[in-house]
């Protein structure tokens, strides 16, 4: 498959997902009360705006594709299929792992850890950048939910943060 299709399909799969979003899904599965005043507020805003992003992102790859010249195939053959599977049955192993360690370590440590193992797992290229981005994101993410807006981000048995 050609870049060229590749793009035309992720971008045509992503207008009809978010057409799904914001005329099904949004409006039937997620309950909002009536007595909300600030529209950032609703439990509404959020997937509104992940179905207009995901339009958007669809819609920029869909032109990007139809612009574009056909060319080489997207991936080069993989000389060891094997080595799919594997990584495979590592994030499989890896999401039972996190699953298991976040009762004992928190959300924070463990989303941490596994975000590194992830990161290692599928072979990055930037490997300080997944180390940095491993620790800041949850660390930022907990004292934005924490501290700014008051929703318990949940606590290990071990390791607590402030």
């Amino acid at each position: 498959m050609s870049h060229r299709a590749m793009q035309l399909r992720l971008g045509i799969g992503a207008i009809l997902a978010a057409i799904f979003l914001v005329t099904y899904a949004t409006p039937n599965w997620v309950s909002t009360p009536s007595n909300v005043r600030n529209i950032v507020l609703s439990p509404l805003f959020w997937p509104y705006i992940l179905g207009g992003l995901t339009g958007l992102i669809g819609l920029g790859l869909a032109l990007s594709g139809w612009r574009s010249d056909p060319g080489e195939p997207v991936n080069d053959p993989i000389p060891d299929p094997g080595a799919g599977a594997a990584r495979l049955v590592g994030f499989a192993a890896l999401m039972a792992v996190t699953f298991w360690a976040m009762p004992h370590l928190g959300m924070v440590w463990t989303s941490m850890l596994a975000f590194l193992a992830l990161a290692f797992l599928v072979k990055t290229r930037h490997p300080a950048a997944a180390v940095i981005c491993a620790v800041a994101v949850p660390l930022i993410l907990y004292a934005f939910f924490a501290h700014v807006a008051s929703v318990a981000i949940p606590q290990g048995e071990l390791v607590r943060l402030p």
